[in-house]
């Protein structure tokens, strides 16, 4: 039955005995189950760090520019070898790639938890970055290829599930160990799973062969200038916002140099006998939508889990425990809708289903835009929960329509594109929001100091009730005009971050009207995704 159930897949026999579970040998499954614990631990680390900065960089002596590339580091890195990964998973095979990966990820963690300086850090986060890249696409090609359609209504839902709830919980996550431990056991928790993951790969996994006449034809020049085109983008994309985008030398140099990267890479993709990166899975309807509301659901997901955490630390003062206690809503109830959308998608159109996700999220986030600089874990709840269940509602059934309708052949590649869409939304979601945040903020500040100006009844009541409170101090009067000042910036600010959610209400709206133009699979379609 092994054998059947192989050939039936397109995938070679051997290694796969046992009896079947979800339609493939229990072998094959135990190996899949570790390859989601791989790309689990590659996700997570991308947010493990963001709500324990100020540790790491009290830990490591750096300065504030210096620490913020702990996390661009790893995601440049990132970006750059996830599209990569499906040429290499054709060329030295799933089980190969996956293991590599696997022992490099948790020996480059090793090396971020013993840096003794912020550029160590920095030099062993983009490899631990570049190295983790390739675990994250592995999986959903290998679920589109190993698992029957059949089974898509578990299988998805679980690799969905997994790559939006990794970077959900990564500042719960880190904040619970940075205050437990230290930081280094944001690293140090690697190490463990991640040797189980390596041997368990290796062992168990038997998904494909290599083919290593590919490496004869392969793209050199197209490598490069993906590397130059991608590295640079993320760059921009980081830290255009901070720093006035092409007003800074850095950033205009690089915005040329992503240009050129950029147009090499294209050129190479159309003109290579063997690219780098295979493009033609974008003839495909459904997986050029797919993409594109990938890119938006990075915007999201990647948007809220750094937005949060901002408005908790900024305006509240939450430290990084607490910011990973109330932000553990998000990941809770996703955890809670996976099921229930593994269901859905079998009952419900799947754009349907993707109409009523992109809904609940745009309801969330307009909830959110009446936030006040008193809101806390209760205010934030309804919108946290709107959010996580909605995410999974839309990823599912955009799983399912993007790889699910593409033969196996195109699968590998499809996977890398697709995930790096998500992760290009998440680094321009980013830019967008914090660009949103400057510029409204500065425009908000000076309204309000217009209206707090001299002469203003209610801005003279105030100021003498402060100065009245400070009466205590040498000089209460001035002390009571910096607190005014004060107020007003934390109030600009927050009307800044109630702007943001206006923009992403707006947004997911929006995409209720285009979810019905990828095309409902046949069930024939949706073998030929898993090779059936």
């Amino acid at each position: 039955m092994t054998s059947v159930a192989a050939s039936a897949s397109g995938i070679p026999a051997g290694g796969g005995g046992g009896r079947l579970m979800l339609g493939v040998p229990a072998r094959r499954l135990f190996g899949f189950l570790a390859m989601v614990l791989g790309m689990f631990m590659a996700i997570l680390d991308i947010q493990i760090v963001s709500a324990s900065l100020s540790e790491i960089q009290a830990g490591l002596s750096a300065s504030a520019d210096e620490i913020s590339w702990v996390q661009t580091a790893y995601l440049i890195a990132e970006v750059v070898m996830i599209p990569l990964s499906g040429f290499l998973a054709r060329l030295m095979s799933t089980r190969l790639l996956f293991t590599i990966c696997a022992a490099g990820f948790t020996a480059s963690s090793a090396l971020c938890a013993t840096a003794t300086s912020i550029d160590q850090m920095i030099v062993y986060r983009a490899l631990q970055g570049f190295i983790g890249g390739g675990m994250i696409p592995s999986v959903f090609a290998a679920a589109f290829t190993v698992f029957p359609p059949s089974k898509r209504s578990v299988v998805s839902p679980l690799i969905g599930l997994i790559a939006t709830l990794a970077p959900t919980i990564g500042p719960t996550v880190g904040g619970y160990l940075s205050n437990a431990f230290s930081w280094h056991w944001l690293f140090l928790v690697n190490i463990g799973p991640g040797i189980v993951v390596t041997i368990a790969v290796w062992n168990l996994v038997d998904f494909d062969r290599p083919n290593w006449r590919l490496f004869d034809r392969f793209d050199w020049s197209g490598l490069v200038a993906m590397a130059v085109f991608l590295g640079s983008l993320e760059y921009v994309l980081e830290e255009g916002p901070r720093y006035d985008w092409l007003d800074d030398p850095t950033v205009a140099f690089l915005t040329v140099t992503m240009v050129v990267g950029g147009l090499v890479f294209f050129w190479r993709a159309f003109m290579a006998a063997q690219p780098i990166v295979d493009l033609s899975a974008f003839g495909n309807r459904n997986f050029a939508f797919g993409c594109a509301f990938s890119f938006v659901m990075g915007i999201g997901l990647y948007g809220l889990t750094y937005l949060y955490p901002v408005y908790l630390a900024q305006i509240r003062g939450y430290d990084a425990l607490m910011i990973g206690e109330t932000m553990f809503v998000t990941g809770l109830a996703m955890f809670l809708t996976a099921p229930i959308a593994g269901r859905l998608s079998q009952l419900l159109d799947p754009r349907a289903m993707m109409m009523l996700g992109f809904g609940g999220f745009a309801l969330g986030t307009w909830l959110a835009s009446g936030i006040t600089t008193q809101w806390d874990f209760w205010e934030l709840l309804a919108p946290q929960i709107l959010r996580g269940c909605s995410l999974m509602l839309c990823m599912v059934p955009i799983n399912n329509l993007s790889l699910g309708t593409l033969g196996p052949e195109h699968v590998k590649n499809a996977s890398g594109l697709y995930n790096l869409t998500r992760n290009l939304g998440g680094a321009v979601g980013l830019a967008l929001i914090n660009t949103i945040l400057n510029d409204r903020t500065d425009l908000h500040f000076d309204r309000l100091r217009e209206s707090v100006r001299w002469g203003s009844p209610v801005a003279e009541d105030t100021l003498s009730g402060l100065t009245q409170k400070l009466s205590g101090l040498p000089d209460a009067s001035m002390a009571a005009l910096k607190q005014l000042s004060r107020m007003v910036q934390q109030q600009a600010t927050v009307m800044a971050f109630a702007d943001v959610f206006l923009v992403l209400t707006a947004l997911f709206g929006s995409l209720m009207l285009f979810a019905f133009l990828m095309r409902k699979p046949t069930a024939a379609a949706g073998a030929g995704g898993g090779g059936h």
